[in-house]
């Protein structure tokens, strides 16, 4: 399968634009840099601001939206390829519907947009959520699926059906492939997703769990799309996956990177029961999102494995980082952005 791979892109030239949708995430604006690093003609799709970072100013920013079909038909012109990292990523109860508008029915618009466009190749950045984690002593692999029974995430249940749009998609002969990564370690803003986890630990949050799930950095996810968009590989999806440790290992060695004292306090199943319920309570009367939802409390304590090896098997050049090496780099760009001691 060595032909497939071509990591630095020497032998594949794209004439058109490559297109970006969620360009502004953490996955996106780190690919985008990545993108122009390289020299490549970008189109990235943003809602209200343009973000400032390296390499942004190379970039034809269109303003737009996954629902809406006009901008995204707009887009789409001169495209050959495309990588939706757009999405929502919530476990608060209260956003089921719009986790559904924008997973599932921004997917299909996508989708249809490509495919009237003629666009050579689609990427859809969707999840190991949509694999269905929950799983007792099973290795999680490419060949499992969302279910009733295995997830308790609704999150993950739209990202599966985000995927089926993608398969509908192949069916009427668009190009794509598929990336499920498991949880991505980067520094972005720090008040939303992943990049919470490391304001929570440098503010000395106490509390810890004994789960394990899979974790990988932000740059390791970015080359591995790089490497499937230019390669032969089609129809075919891939769990990204550094390392399977557990919350515990991983906010340690955060804490570590920090400086600062580790967590010490255990989190139980029925702590964290007592929680997730107390924090419905205060979401209720103050209008704020849930720190931790029934969701992501049973998730945290769960121990999931994932299998990576499918990647490695179709990108043998591919390696990734050291988590360890990871999370000494991204806190080191956290302290750079936020200007820690």
């Amino acid at each position: 399968m060595e032909d497939f791979i071509n990591l630095d892109n020497s032998s594949h030239s794209v004439d058109g634009y490559i297109l970006v949708t969620g360009a502004t995430g953490l996955v996106g604006s780190h690919l985008v840099q990545a993108l122009a690093e390289q020299g490549k003609k970008i189109k990235a799709l943003y809602r209200s601001t343009i973000p400032d970072y390296r390499g942004s100013e190379k970039v034809t920013w269109i303003k737009g939206d996954i629902l809406d079909t006009g901008s995204l038909e707009e887009a789409m012109q001169d495209v050959l390829q495309v990588y939706h990292c757009a999405g929502m990523v919530s476990f608060d109860p209260k956003e089921k519907q719009a986790l559904h508008k924008i997973n599932i029915e921004g997917t299909a618009n996508v989708v249809n947009a490509c495919i009237n466009a003629e666009v050579k190749k689609l990427l859809f950045v969707s999840s190991v959520s949509a694999l269905g984690r929950i799983r007792q002593n099973e290795i999680i692999t490419e060949q499992m699926n969302w279910t009733e029974e295995t997830s308790n995430s609704e999150y993950g249940k739209t990202k599966f059906l985000a995927e089926m749009e993608v398969w509908r998609g192949t069916g009427e002969g668009l190009n794509a492939v598929i990336v499920n990564p498991t949880i991505i370690l980067g520094a972005a803003d720090w008040n939303k997703g992943s990049a919470a986890i490391f304001k929570n630990v440098y503010n000395r949050f106490p509390w810890y769990t004994e789960g394990i799930t899979g974790f990988t950095d932000v740059a390791d996810v970015v080359n591995a799309m790089i490497g499937l968009m230019n390669s032969n590989v089609c129809n075919e999806r891939f769990i990204i996956s550094a390392e399977n440790i557990s919350y515990r290992e991983l906010f340690n060695n955060i804490a570590d990177a920090f400086g600062v004292r580790q967590p010490y306090k255990k989190v139980t199943p029925f702590i964290a029961a007592v929680v997730w319920r107390l924090e419905a309570v205060k979401a209720m009367f103050s209008g704020k999102k849930p720190l931790l939802t029934k969701e992501t409390s049973k998730t945290a304590q769960t121990k999931v494995y994932f299998d990576n090896n499918k990647l490695l098997q179709y990108i043998p050049q591919f390696k990734y980082t050291v988590l360890q090496n990871s999370i000494s780099r991204i806190c080191g760009e956290f302290k750079k952005m936020y200007n820690l001691g």
